[in-house]
C-alpha cells in the first residue's frame, strides 16, 4: 500500500513515518504467514524439528509488535493525526494485535506437532482434512493482507465471507474427530491434539476477518464489527 493513496501531507517526514509504520506491519504479516505455513506442515507431516522451529521463532513476531506499538505512540505524540490518518493508525494498531495473536496460535500448533511426534508414515482422513483447513486459512490470511495492502474493500468483504466456509470446515472436522474418538478411545490423546490445532486454525481465520473489517473502517470510515455479513458487504461495495 502506498500511504499517499490515502492522503498527502505538507510534511514529507509525516508521510515517511506512516510508510515506515506500514512497512513494519507488512513485515510482521509476512512473518506470521510463514509461521502458520510451517506450523500446518509440521503437524500434517509429523515434522517435529519444524514444529520446534515455529515455537522458538515466535519471539520475532512479539518483537515486531513492540516495534509497531512504539511507532504508533511516537506518531500520535508528534503529529496528533485526525480523520483518515487517525483511522489508518488505529487500524494498524489493531492489525498488529491480531497478527501477534495469529502467531500465538501458530505456536500452539507447533506445540501440538511436537507433542504428537513423527507421523511414522501415518496417513488418515483427519490429517488430510486439517491440511485442507490449514490451506484455506492460509489463503484467507494472505487475501486479508492483500486487501489491507491495496485498501480493497470488496476483497475484504470476500474474505469475510470465506470465513464462514472456514468455520463450516472446522465444524465438520470437529464432528469427524469426535466420532473417531468414540469409535476408538485409544486415539483420544492424539485426536485431542488435532482438535486443538484445528481450533487454533479457526481462530486465525477469525483474526483475518478482523483485519478485513479494519480495511473497511479505513476506507469507508464505518465500523462494521458486530454487523451482519449482508450489511458489511453493502458497506464494502458502496451499495445502499
Amino acid at each position: 500500500m502506498k500511504k499517499g493513496d490515502i492522503s498527502q501531507h505538507i510534511s514529507s517526514q509525516f508521510n515517511a513515518e506512516l510508510q515506515n509504520l506500514y512497512g513494519h506491519v507488512t513485515t510482521m504479516g509476512a512473518l506470521v504467514q510463514g509461521q502458520i505455513a510451517n506450523a500446518v506442515e509440521a503437524l500434517a507431516n509429523g515434522n517435529v524439528a519444524l514444529g520446534e522451529s515455529v515455537i522458538t521463532s515466535d519471539h520475532h513476531i512479539n518483537s515486531m509488535e513492540v516495534r509497531v506499538d512504539d511507532d504508533i505512540a511516537q506518531i500520535i505524540a508528534r503529529r496528533q493525526p485526525a480523520a483518515t490518518d487517525l483511522r489508518f493508525i488505529i487500524a494498524m494498531a489493531k492489525t498488529t494485535t491480531d497478527l501477534e495473536r495469529m502467531g500465538d496460535e501458530a505456536e500452539r500448533i507447533g506445540h501440538m506437532a511436537v507433542r504428537m511426534g513423527p507421523s511414522g508414515g501415518e496417513q488418515s482422513r483427519r490429517f488430510v482434512e486439517i491440511s485442507r483447513l490449514g490451506r484455506n486459512v492460509q489463503k484467507q490470511v494472505s487475501d486479508a493482507l492483500q486487501a489491507l495492502d491495496s485498501l480493497d474493500t470488496q476483497l475484504a468483504a470476500r474474505v469475510v465471507r470465506e470465513d464462514e466456509s472456514v468455520d463450516r470446515d472446522f465444524e465438520s472436522l470437529l464432528r469427524e474427530l469426535i466420532t473417531h474418538m468414540m469409535e476408538d478411545p485409544r486415539t483420544i490423546p492424539r485426536v485431542l491434539n488435532i482438535m486443538w490445532a484445528a481450533r487454533s486454525l479457526e481462530r486465525i481465520g477469525d483474526r483475518a476477518r478482523n483485519i478485513c473489517e479494519y480495511v473497511i473502517y479505513i476506507v469507508k470510515g464505518k465500523d462494521v464489527r458486530h454487523t451482519s455479513l449482508e450489511d458489511l458487504e453493502r458497506e464494502a461495495n458502496g451499495t445502499s
